[in-house]
């Protein structure tokens, strides 16, 4: 009988111990977020885990127009993903996001006003997402294979140094790398041509900055937006057009190797352009609470502090900038000065039907034909 009740009692335990089980998995909160490649602090999403209790699905794209055709499509699976914000300009019209509820973000007090001002071109009254990161699109060079192809007085800070052919038929040998992003590609042309960069005329993207960039194609080695990074600290490539906090990554991966690389980021002169990240969540978002706890996260002073100490990306956060690690928050490349600021621009919404046009030029220009 004593055995019998033994038996039952360690039944009925285990009993309970499957139902607690089952009930804390049932209740284990989730999260999914879909951002840029290569853009994050390899701790931030695991010490938020850790903070919070929420379990983060963590994925990553490498261009604007990945991310906005499973927005365009809907049921995108994901509760926060991170445009830049001309592209979400655009699709505000669609209605693909929720405006935000500023009562859950508590550190929104956070944020530089006056660049919040700025992005109000592109969310009218910062309605619908917060910045993450923002940097510009830039030359990044090896200093000394540069030097060895076109002497001492290279043109490294200028858009000679590769929207030159002459110029770039020189460092093809060492390999030139340009992102596989049109739109970036096509505005920063047309800036150096003396047109504007975000020119609505239909000639100026299938004449004039086609013309150049297919007398430059035979001098690219390939089009792509992450690639780069670890091609330019093995010295694979001597050149790309790129983002300013990506060249940055690889000059410090090429010193932790100590394999002799050196890497140079340069702002042209000419001016370039700059472009800021967003945080946003789409319509369809599954788990919203948790992505606002998520998002308040990021705004949290160490955090994002953190994440620019690593990333090499200037944050939109006033209050992280004392946290920032002097030779970052110094660098004229990742917050550039105020001469340079004033020639930097930033991409409009454009006309789906010049989208079209684009789309098309830039297809002709990776082909090469």
């Amino acid at each position: 009988m004593f055995n019998q009740r033994k038996k039952w009692l360690s039944a009925v335990a285990a009993g309970v111990l499957m139902a607690v089980s089952a009930g804390t998995m049932a209740e284990q909160k989730t999260l999914n977020v879909y951002n840029w490649s290569d853009y994050i602090s390899p701790d931030t999403v695991p010490n938020f885990e850790k903070q919070s209790g929420i379990k983060v699905v963590y994925d990553v794209f490498d261009s604007n127009e990945v991310l906005e055709g499973l927005l365009m499509v809907g049921s995108s699976g994901y509760d926060v993903v991170v445009p830049s914000s001309s592209f979400l300009a655009r699709q505000l019209e669609a209605g693909v996001f929720q405006p935000l509820d500023k009562s859950k973000l508590p550190n929104y007090k956070n944020l530089d006003p006056e660049l919040m001002k700025k992005l109000e071109q592109h969310d009218p009254g910062n309605k619908y997402a917060i910045p993450y990161l923002w940097a510009t699109t830039g030359i990044g060079y090896n200093v000394e294979k540069v030097k060895a192809a076109l002497g001492k007085d290279a043109p490294v800070d200028s858009w000679d140094l590769v929207l030159k052919p002459e110029n770039l038929e020189k460092l093809k040998s060492c390999g030139v790398s340009f992102l596989d992003a049109p739109e970036e590609i096509f505005a920063t042309v047309l800036n150096y041509l003396g047109k504007d960069p975000n020119s609505s005329d239909a000639k100026d993207y299938s004449g004039a900055a086609t013309d150049l960039l297919l007398k430059l194609r035979p001098s690219i080695r390939y089009f792509h937006s992450s690639q780069y990074i670890n091609d330019l600290a093995n010295g694979n490539i001597c050149v790309t057009v790129g983002w300013a906090g990506d060249i940055l990554q690889a000059k410090q991966r090429a010193q932790e190797a100590k394999n002799g690389v050196n890497i140079a980021y340069s702002i042209p002169k000419e001016g370039a352009l700059a472009f800021f990240d967003m945080l946003a969540i789409p319509k369809d978002a599954k788990n919203v609470d948790e992505a606002y706890q998520f998002i308040n996260y990021l705004m949290e002073p160490k955090v994002i502090a953190d994440i620019s100490n690593k990333m090499f990306y200037a944050s939109g956060n006033k209050a992280s900038l004392p946290l920032v690690a002097a030779d970052i928050r110094n660098n004229p490349g990742i917050y550039p000065t105020d001469a340079t600021m004033a020639k930097l621009f930033i991409l409009k919404v454009q006309e789906q039907k010049l989208d079209r046009v684009r789309t098309r030029a830039w297809t002709k220009v990776k082909s090469g034909q």
